[in-house]
């Protein structure tokens, strides 16, 4: 079995897949099993912290058809109340003859608190509640659900029609239309479900009257006939149990009603259903921070279970306060992601969706707000060092909320890179951009593209290695990294491309491949003043003396940068600080030059750069140039370099010369690389820079050292002579 596919199914199900089967197991188990009284005192303050959050997301909630589940909610809830009733009237009756405290601390205090140990004044609070909920907000919003679903229902024909007419005038497409459709039949479900509900609701306000007398009358009869109690003492306490556990089961159910109300009261429209019923009661973290201060400030009324009250209160603050993390974190890389801003080709904020953005209505003419300051340079946008521009079908790669997993793997990606290379790599920043294709994204640097690929999000790409044993059906494209060809196969078909030999990675990690070779090939580019000052303050922790010879007193931070900049242009990391930072001390007085320099620095860590390049081999394969063709190059540089003409071998040589050398080193590089070897030309230290030069114009994957580089207990075996 796919592991991923059992992740998902584990996800899905703590996500809320099992709270509506778990929920009716319990409100069965309340009924038949016998309960303690402190379970029955979490349960009821659970019940109330329910009704007080479904009631603040009806208020909180713009139309109605944004808490579409609501019908089942309310059913949900108001067989939960109905569950406890059954639960606390077995307590009552089983253990009333006790005392006051016999089913629970909860029913205790609104029986004595709230009701100041009156029975008399108790019961008529009680029928207040009941009239009020039963002739004035239930009865009010079952009138209201039943004309609403009977206009919905109406209106049906004549919104169909309209949707009709927009579809032959070519104002929307068949996609737009099948989506209005299935908006209005959710909202004329949403509204016939609702007319049920509130009877369901007015059902219960009418048990809830019945259960009071049956709970009266049958716990005086037991307390006088089975426990031997006077009249007075079983009416005293069973009088005390019934009003408080009516009151208790009352209030939920006058919420209920109330958010019955609220919802069907709503001025409706067409709306996209919202996703899943957790989902939906608590998307707004407001309803969860004002139910958790009533319930702590509850829970702080002396005679109050404060347990019960205090941990549920915490509990919902702290559900709160993250659910509002969550909503405001930023979707960025750094630190745990930046926010995915949307943007127009002009850099402007605009919605992500493409319509009603802060963009579109300045395009449309509106008038300017009056300045209230002058320009400054905050007004001034400034470039992204790395920038990432994704279509819209590729957000969900960089939305953590949807499963997308691009955030984390270009985390991954900096961090190595910045472990292998000695500097911390910037923040990638990541906005959608509506000027490209869809399934397009764009890598930039300083503001200016360097590459752009498609993909497609919901497949995977198999990558052929260079040798497999078949064909897979999908859409044949290459490998944006480094231009293999690949295949985008649906995700049923991994296992069998593996099989055949194609290598398989999912859309995030193309991205992130392609963004880790962009980023190395650039690496020198990324590197500015403030890095190269953090990569001082590094090196003052390990070897402050050493760090304070080197800058100021030897070189500046420009020529440290110029010389890290050229190393990392030759692909050598410039995490070893302290041999660096010594040769650089070394060469001085003798030299100021960040060529001079950067040698010094190579030969330094010539150690590191052929184990790079050779492992842990004895002996180093090398590609050598003719003696003749050596002295001449040599002699031909130190003209160049007297008249002014710079390192450019092409400036020293005759072009059918540099056209010789040219592809006798491509081919003496080929010739290793299919022998699998590297490729390495081994000259003189002057003529190094300048055969390095000319070698990362046209000859790949060529390595040049100078015989300084060459580590001492390496050997040496020369595999070619070029010039011959």
């Amino acid at each position: 079995m796919d592991r991923a596919l059992v992740l998902n199914n584990v996800k899905s199900l703590t996500r809320g897949n099992l709270g509506i089967p778990v929920m009716l197991m319990a409100l069965l188990g309340m009924m038949i099993l016998p309960m303690p009284a402190f379970m029955l005192d979490v349960l009821f303050t659970f019940n109330i912290a329910l009704s007080i959050t479904i009631l603040l997301v009806c208020v909180y909630a713009l139309r109605p058809m944004e808490f579409a589940a609501f019908p089942t909610v309310l059913l949900v809830a108001t067989l939960l109340r109905l569950a406890l009733n059954v639960a606390s009237t077995r307590i009552v009756l089983l253990n009333g003859h006790e005392g006051g405290d016999a089913a629970g601390k909860v029913i205790e205090s609104f029986g004595a608190v709230l009701i100041g140990g009156n029975y008399a004044v108790g019961l008529v609070v009680f029928a207040i509640l009941m009239i009020i909920n039963f002739l004035v907000v239930t009865k009010g919003a079952g009138r209201v659900s039943e004309v609403s679903a009977r206009f919905t229902l109406d209106a049906m024909p004549g919104k169909q029609m309209a949707i009709d007419a927009d579809l032959n005038a070519g104002l929307i497409n068949q996609e737009e239309a099948k989506h209005r459709r299935e908006e209005i039949a959710q909202e004329a479900d949403f509204y016939g479900s609702m007319d049920g509900a509130s009877k369901f609701v007015k059902g219960d306000a009418v048990a809830g009257l019945l259960i009071l007398f049956i709970n009266l009358i049958g716990g005086i009869g037991i307390g006088m006939i089975q426990h031997g109690l006077a009249f007075q003492t079983a009416t005293q306490n069973y009088a005390l149990l019934t009003i408080g556990d009516g009151l208790v089961a009352q209030i939920p159910s006058l919420l209920l009603s109330s958010s019955a109300a609220i919802m069907v009261t709503r001025v409706t429209s067409s709306q996209n259903m919202g996703g899943q019923i957790l989902q939906q009661m608590f998307d707004a973290p407001r309803a969860l921070a004002i139910a958790a201060t009533i319930l702590i400030i509850l829970g702080l009324i002396p005679g109050m279970p404060h347990v019960a009250f205090l941990g549920l209160g915490l509990l919902a603050a702290g559900a709160a306060y993250w659910i509002w993390k969550q909503r405001h974190q930023t979707v960025e890389e750094e630190g745990g992601g930046w926010p995915v801003t949307t943007r127009d080709s002009g850099g402007r904020p605009a919605s992500t969706g493409g319509s009603g953005g802060a963009a579109e209505q300045a395009d449309q003419g509106l008038p300017a707000p009056p300045e209230a300051r002058e320009l400054g340079w905050e007004d001034v946008a400034t470039v992204d060092v790395v920038g990432l521009e994704v279509g819209y079908r590729l957000i969900p790669l960089v939305d953590k909320s949807q499963g997308g997993q691009l955030l984390s793997r270009i985390k991954g990606v900096r961090k190595k890179l910045s472990q292998d290379l000695g500097f911390l790599m910037p923040s990638v920043h990541i906005r959608d951009n509506l000027d490209l294709m869809p399934n397009v994204y764009r890598i930039t640097l300083m503001g200016v593209t360097i590459a752009e690929a498609e993909i497609h999000p919901e497949r995977e790409l198999a990558i052929d290695p260079g040798q497999v044993f078949g064909k897979v059906e999908g859409i044949a494209g290459k490998d944006p990294a480094f231009g293999l060809d690949a295949i985008w196969i649906e995700s049923d078909q991994k296992d069998n491309a593996q099989t055949l030999g194609y290598t398989v990675v999912d859309a995030s990690t193309v991205v992130a491949t392609h963004l880790n070779q962009i980023l190395q090939s650039h690496a020198h580019e990324l590197l500015g003043h403030e890095e190269v000052q953090k990569w001082l303050d590094q090196l003052e922790k390990i070897s402050p003396k050493l760090s304070e010879e080197l800058v100021p007193t030897t070189v500046s931070i420009s020529i440290l940068l110029k010389v890290l900049q050229s190393l990392l242009q030759e692909e050598v990391p410039i995490r070893d600080m302290r041999s660096i930072a010594e040769a650089i001390v070394n060469v001085h007085p003798k030299s100021q030059d960040p060529k001079v320099l950067t040698t010094a620095a190579r030969q330094a860590l010539r150690r590191m750069i052929v184990q790079s390049i050779c492992g842990n081999d004895k002996e180093i394969p090398v590609i050598t140039l003719d003696p003749e063709l050596e002295q001449l190059l040599l002699k031909s540089q130190q003209q160049s370099q007297q008249s002014g003409g710079g390192d450019d071998i092409g400036l020293v040589l005759e072009p059918g010369m540099v056209e010789k050398l040219q592809r006798s080193l491509q081919e003496s590089a080929q010739r290793q690389e299919m022998m699998g070897k590297p490729a390495i030309l081994l000259v003189s230290a002057p003529l190094r820079p300048v055969l390095a030069k000319f070698a990362s114009y046209g000859v790949e994957r060529l390595h040049v050292l100078s015989y300084q580089e060459v580590p001492d207990n390496k050997q040496i075996t020369i595999v070619a002579s070029v010039g011959q």
